[in-house]
């Protein structure tokens, strides 16, 4: 099929089809006599694993590396082990962003405290040094 069908087909532009090819993720492209390119049925697919995989959060690189040149080549063990990985990734980046929300719900939660007849500016100053923050110069 040609590019502007494969791009209809998925959802893509055909310059991120060409982005693909380029970078190497996309290897099952033949060039025709006339320049055009002509792409077999598995690309979809592998063109719908990649969208998928980018959001799950893998790398283009990530994926380059996962995916078979043929979509019959797959390595059972080392797609399992990237899977395995990329879950990890995803709890230590919750792990993450649930610590980062304390600390803000807790700067917002003192500065919700400012007294009625405190400044802004004074506020601040306060609030940044109950959270040791302040750097007297």
């Amino acid at each position: 099929m040609k590019i502007g069908e494969l791009s209809k087909r998925t959802g893509l532009s055909a310059s991120k089809i060409r982005f693909y090819e380029d970078i190497g993720l996309l290897k099952m492209v033949e060039r025709k006599a006339n320049g055009y390119r002509s792409y077999p049925k598995e690309a979809e697919v592998v063109l719908n694993l990649i969208v998928s995989g980018q959001q799950a959060g893998f790398s283009l690189d990530e994926l380059k590396a996962l995916l078979p040149a043929d979509l019959s080549g797959w390595q059972h063990a080392h797609l399992i082990d990237a899977l395995k990985q990329k879950v990890m990734d995803i709890e230590q980046l919750q792990a993450k962003l649930a610590e980062n929300k304390q600390r803000l719900t807790a700067i917002l939660a003192e500065i919700d405290a400012k007294p009625d007849d405190m400044d802004c500016a004074d506020n601040a100053k306060r609030v940044l040094t109950q959270m040791g923050l302040k750097n007297d110069k």
